[in-house]
C-alpha cells in the first residue's frame, strides 16, 4: 500500500527514479507485483505485453526495475520511501542477479529453498565514448590515473560484485584496491547513485571515460543510436559463466496464482526468446 511516511527505517527510493516504478497508480489494486533487476528495464514492456496476451486475466501489473539490492532492502523492511510516502507493497515475484539474495530471503523465512530457480545469464563489457578517446583496450587500463570510471555501487548493484571479480582476475587485489579505494579517493572512480543505467548518461556528458555495464545495456544504447563504443574484456574476464539470474515467488505473495503463471511464463521458449533478442543469454530453450 502507499501511505504516509512513518517511523520504520525504510530504504529510500531516489525521487527521480519514478521511471523504475511502473504503473504506480494502481500499486494497491494490482493483480501481480514484480520486483525485477533494473538491468532488465529494456525487456519488460515487451515481456509484460506477451505475458498478458497469454494470461489476459492478469490485467494490472505493478513492477519495479530498481537495483535488486535496493529491492531486497525494500522486501526486508516491508516497504520503501518514495517522495515522502511509503510504498508498502509485498511483491509476488522477486528477481536478482545473485544467489546470495535468495539465500537471505530463505534465512529470513520469506521463501523456501525450492521457491527460486535460475532462469537467465548475462556478461560484462566496457562502455566508452564513441572513438574511445581514452584509448582503453583492457580491464587493466581502468587503473590508469587519468581514466575516469563510472563504477556501479556495491551497496545496491549486484553487477558490482561481478565487476570487482573481473578486476581481481585482471590484476589481482592490487587492481581492485586501485580502482575501488585509491581512485575513489582521487575522484576518478565515481560510484553510481542508484544503478549503472546512469553510466551512458555520464559518458554522453563527458564526465567519465569508461563504465563496466551489462552487454545488454550496450545493445540497448546502440539501438538508441547513442554515440558509444564497446571494449570487450574477453571471454576469460567478462564473467559470462558466472552471471546467473534467479527468480522466486515469496511465501506471502498476495497473488500466488498469478505469480505462478508468471514464473511458468518466464521459463517458456517465448519469454526466453524475448530476453535473447535483447542480448541476454537464455537458460532455457528459446525462440522468438
Amino acid at each position: 500500500m502507499v501511505g504516509e511516511k512513518g517511523s520504520v527505517n525504510f530504504p529510500v527510493i531516489p525521487s527521480d527514479r519514478e521511471d523504475d516504478l511502473h504503473n504506480l497508480d494502481y500499486v494497491d489494486s494490482a493483480d501481480l507485483v514484480l520486483f525485477v533487476a533494473g538491468n532488465q528495464f529494456m525487456v519488460m514492456d515487451e515481456l509484460i505485453r506477451v505475458f498478458q496476451k497469454e494470461y489476459p486475466e492478469v490485467k494490472r501489473i505493478f513492477y519495479e526495475t530498481l537495483p535488486p539490492g535496493l529491492e531486497l532492502k525494500q522486501i526486508l523492511a516491508g516497504g520503501a520511501i518514495f517522495r515522502d510516502r511509503v510504498i508498502g507493497v509485498v511483491p509476488d515475484v522477486y528477481a536478482s542477479v545473485t544467489e546470495k539474495a535468495m539465500a537471505r530471503l530463505e534465512r529470513e523465512g520469506l521463501i523456501t529453498k525450492e521457491a527460486y530457480f535460475l532462469y537467465l545469464h548475462n556478461r560484462i563489457v566496457l562502455m566508452v565514448p564513441e572513438g574511445n578517446p581514452a584509448q582503453i583496450v583492457s580491464v587493466s587500463d581502468l587503473g590508469r590515473e587519468t581514466v575516469r570510471i563510472s563504477q556501479p555501487n556495491p551497496e545496491y548493484e549486484d553487477i558490482a560484485y561481478y565487476i570487482i571479480d573481473m578486476y581481481r582476475q585482471a590484476g589481482g587485489e592490487d587492481l581492485v584496491h586501485r580502482i575501488m579505494e585509491e581512485k575513489r579517493a582521487e575522484g576518478t572512480t565515481i560510484l553510481t547513485v542508484v544503478h549503472h543505467r546512469e553510466t551512458p548518461l555520464r559518458i554522453l556528458k563527458g564526465t567519465v571515460d569508461v563504465g563496466p555495464v551489462w552487454a545488454t545495456e550496450m545493445i540497448h544504447a546502440r539501438q538508441g543510436n547513442l554515440p558509444v563504443d564497446v571494449v570487450e574484456p574477453g571471454e576469460s574476464l567478462d564473467q559470462r559463466d558466472r552471471i546467473n539470474y534467479y527468480i522466486c515467488r515469496l511465501k506471502d505473495a498476495p497473488h500466488p496464482e498469478n505469480a505462478g503463471k508468471f514464473l511458468d511464463f518466464i521459463k517458456s521458449a517465448r519469454a526466453q526468446g524475448i530476453y535473447e533478442a535483447y542480448g541476454f543469454v537464455p537458460h532455457f530453450e528459446a525462440h522468438v
